[in-house]
C-alpha cells in the first residue's frame, strides 16, 4: 500500500500547525537529499529495515522506531530488507519550530516507540481527515497532528526522563505495564519498586502528577480506548478485559478523566 497526501495549503497557514503533507510506503524506496528537506519530518517504521544515513552517522531503523530529521538537513536513508514499511508525517505552522523544541523533537534522533497504537490511530484520523475533505480538512488535521506529536514525545522522552531521574519508578512503571489487565495493589507496586508506600507516592506526584493507583486507572483507560475504537466490543467486556471490576466503575471513570462516556469516544471516532 501506498499513499500520499499533499494538501493545497490555503488558510491553514496561518494555524500555529498544519500538514505539510504526510503519507505511508510499504518497502518505502531510496530517498536522498543531499541539501536537506525544507520543512521537518517524522517518520516510524512498522515493519522491514533499513538505514538512515545523516551527520556522518549511518544508523539502523527497524519496526517499531521512529525517526526525527530536521529540515534543511542533508540526508539519505533506504532499506535493506525486501519491505520497509515507512509512515512519515511533516508539518509547518507559525508555532511549529517552537512546538518540536518544546517537546524535544527539534533534533536529529531515532528511538524505540513503545506503543504505535495511537500514533496509528491520528495518523490514521490525520489521513481521513484530509482525503475527506479537500478543503477545510487540513484544519481538522492540524488538531489530530497536535495529538500525534505530544503522543510522540511522550514515547520519546518519558523512560529517558524517569530513568535517569529514578528507576524505582520506572520499575512500578513497568509493573502496571505488564499486569494492568488484573487487579493491582499498592503493596505490589511498592514490592517492584522497592520503596514504601509513603517514598512511591511522592516519587509517582513529582514525576507523574498523580497517585499511583491513579495512574493504573490512567493506564487501563489508554487500553480500553485502542480497543473501543478497534472493536465492537461491550462497554461491559471491554472494562473487563483491561481490569475493571465493573462496567459502571470504567464508565465514571471515563468519564471523569477524558470528558465523556465510553460510547460517546467510540462513536466520534
Amino acid at each position: 500500500m501506498f499513499f500520499c497526501d499533499f494538501p493545497i495549503i490555503g488558510e491553514e497557514s496561518a494555524l500555529p500547525l498544519y500538514l505539510v503533507n504526510m503519507g505511508k510506503h510499504i518497502c518505502q524506496p531510496k530517498t536522498t537529499r543531499g541539501e536537506g528537506f525544507p520543512y521537518p519530518q517524522i517518520l516510524y517504521c512498522t515493519k522491514g529495515r533499513g538505514v538512515i544515513k545523516a551527520e556522518g552517522r549511518v544508523s539502523e531503523i527497524g519496526a517499531g522506531n521512529a525517526i526525527i530529521i530536521p529540515a534543511n538537513l542533508p540526508h539519505e536513508y533506504y532499506p535493506t530488507d525486501n519491505e520497509w514499511d515507512i509512515h512519515w508525517v511533516v508539518p509547518a505552522g507559525s508555532a511549529c519550530d517552537e512546538l518540536l523544541v518544546y517537546l524535544k523533537l527539534d533534533s536529529l534522533c531515532i528511538f524505540e516507540l513503545t506503543d504505535t497504537a495511537l500514533l496509528e490511530h491520528f495518523f490514521s484520523m490525520m489521513h481521513r481527515s484530509l482525503r475527506g475533505d479537500r478543503i477545510s480538512g487540513n484544519f481538522r488535521a492540524s488538531g489530530y497532528l497536535y495529538n500525534f506529536l505530544i503522543e510522540l514525545s511522550r514515547q520519546k522522552n518519558f523512560k529517558s526522563r524517569v530513568m535517569t531521574s529514578n528507576h524505582a519508578i520506572l520499575s512500578a512503571v513497568d509493573y502496571i505495564d505488564n499486569n494492568y489487565t488484573q487487579p493491582i495493589t499498592m503493596d505490589e507496586l511498592c514490592q517492584a519498586a522497592g520503596l514504601s508506600k509513603q517514598q512511591l507516592c511522592r516519587l509517582f506526584k513529582r514525576y507523574l502528577h498523580s497517585r499511583p493507583m491513579e495512574y493504573a486507572a490512567k493506564r487501563r483507560i489508554q487500553a480500553a480506548k485502542e480497543l473501543l475504537l478497534s472493536t465492537e466490543l461491550s462497554i461491559e467486556d471491554i472494562a473487563e478485559r483491561v481490569g475493571f471490576c465493573s462496567g459502571s466503575y470504567f464508565s465514571k471513570l471515563f468519564c471523569r478523566y477524558e470528558g465523556m462516556t465510553p460510547s460517546h469516544f467510540r462513536h466520534i471516532k
